[in-house]
């Protein structure tokens, strides 16, 4: 393993090892040969996605991949560019069905446990997923609960849900102060708190239809403990939600999109009324937040239908992120001077179905993820029929400075082709 210089932080004093995984006998140690302290920062460097594996090795490197330690090590002695940049990946209803991390450096998979089960409820879907630190978070949603009536119509949720990777297990935190699903979401950049905006009980399983609500409420990550803000201008749901601003100035909320009103097709089929504009709301450092004002419309009548997927860029440099959107087989950068679109690159290679696609920024990146029929190239021969028939995932990646694309290319561990109509995805840096 390569390792220069400028890919660490300054290294600090010695320090010793938890006592979680010292060896019981002297004479043995994570790395033969070598001191514990210097094995477990060896230890500490390898890629995250591969530390599931690596637990299987002996009882020492188990007890050393599973310890708090281990995250601690990597965000002390590991450049921010040199952690683990990972997808999360919710396929289906997080309480049966496992979501996975994808790491696109090393194309490993790695599964999560499910969320924690409850009997009286189901089909969970339209949660919002994001992370903070070590932690990430499944917030709300829609389902459906056997004990409400009639039985097939869903409610949106206020459950919240977080995970550690550091002990790899789910705990439930305070609820929110409103259930909602498909709503916008954020976290306070440089801050312990995360903001959610909008939402509804929509249901992946029904096309329209669903309540819709403007109320904003702010999560305390140290207090475990919801406060409700000014609600929005309107009524939204199905929005996004990002921060601006860097860690020294006052930050701006922004919620983008969505729909409020809906209008019937011949007095029977609801049609959904999207949203053209974008609102935002100032955030203080200290946590106070000002009114909302309203950018007015992004795009002209006509010239689409709804707001695409949306991916963010952080800059770097602690300026404004850069904000895209995929729509249809066309990228745009949006400019926050003028609040319009601009096309900024097509996609290289026609995507299988334009309306099931996976936009989002990584590395510095804008990811779009597609779900193909067919056998990886690099794999053998020796595979059955039914695993050649199964679908990979297609990524196709641009770079906004350089201005160029590259693909690649994996098999997901999923039974079925995944569909990103309903799955949910974020990114965390382990």
């Amino acid at each position: 393993m390569e390792c220069n210089d400028t890919d660490l932080w300054v290294m600090s004093p010695p320090f010793s090892i938890d006592e979680e995984f010292q060896s019981e006998t002297p004479t043995l140690t994570l790395i033969p040969g070598l001191p514990d302290d210097l094995s477990a920062l060896i230890l500490s460097f390898l890629p995250f996605s591969h530390h599931h594996r690596l637990r299987s090795t002996c009882k020492l490197w188990k007890n050393f991949f599973s310890s708090k330690t281990l995250i601690s090590l990597r965000r002390k002695h590991l450049h921010s560019s040199k952690l683990s940049h990972l997808i999360c990946v919710f396929s289906d209803d997080p309480t049966i069905s496992s979501p996975y991390v994808f790491d696109p450096r090393n194309l490993a998979w790695c599964h999560l446990p499910p969320l924690p089960c409850n009997p009286h409820v189901y089909g969970l879907c339209n949660f919002a997923s994001i992370s903070h630190d070590s932690h990430l978070y499944v917030l709300g949603g829609s389902l459906f609960d056997t004990r409400s009536f009639p039985l097939d119509r869903p409610s949106p949720s206020s459950s919240a849900f977080r995970f550690d990777f550091a002990t790899q297990s789910w705990e439930s935190i305070s609820p929110m102060l409103s259930p909602r699903g498909s709503f916008a979401c954020a976290t306070v950049t440089n801050s312990d708190r995360i903001i959610v905006a909008g939402g509804g009980s929509r249901h992946t399983m029904f096309g329209a239809a669903g309540s819709r609500m403007n109320s904003v409420e702010m999560y305390d990550i140290g207090k475990d403990e919801w406060v409700a803000l000014d609600g929005l201008p309107r009524f939204r749901a199905g929005c996004v939600g990002f921060m601006v601003g860097n860690e020294v100035d006052d930050k701006e909320f922004w919620v983008m999109g969505g729909y409020g009103e809906s209008r019937t097709v011949l007095g029977v089929f609801p049609v959904d009324e999207y949203y053209r504009d974008a609102v935002v709301m100032d955030v203080k450092n200290g946590g106070e937040v000002g009114k909302w004002r309203e950018l007015g419309d992004m795009w002209e009548e006509g010239e689409r239908r709804r707001l695409g997927r949306i991916a963010v860029i952080e800059d770097i440099n602690g300026g404004s992120p850069s904000v895209f959107m995929l729509d249809k087989s066309d990228i745009f950068r949006y400019d926050m001077a003028s609040n319009c679109w601009k096309k900024e690159t097509s996609i290289p290679k026609k995507l299988t179905d334009e309306s099931s696609v996976g936009f989002i920024a990584l590395d510095g990146e804008l990811h779009v993820m597609d779900s193909i029929i067919g056998s990886d190239s690099t794999e053998n021969n020796c595979k059955s029929r039914q695993q050649k028939r199964s679908a990979s995932l297609f990524l196709q990646i641009y770079h906004p400075q350089k201005k160029e694309w590259r693909t690649l290319i994996t098999k997901p561990p999923f039974q079925q082709p995944l569909d990103f109509k309903t799955a949910v995805l974020c990114t965390i840096r382990i």
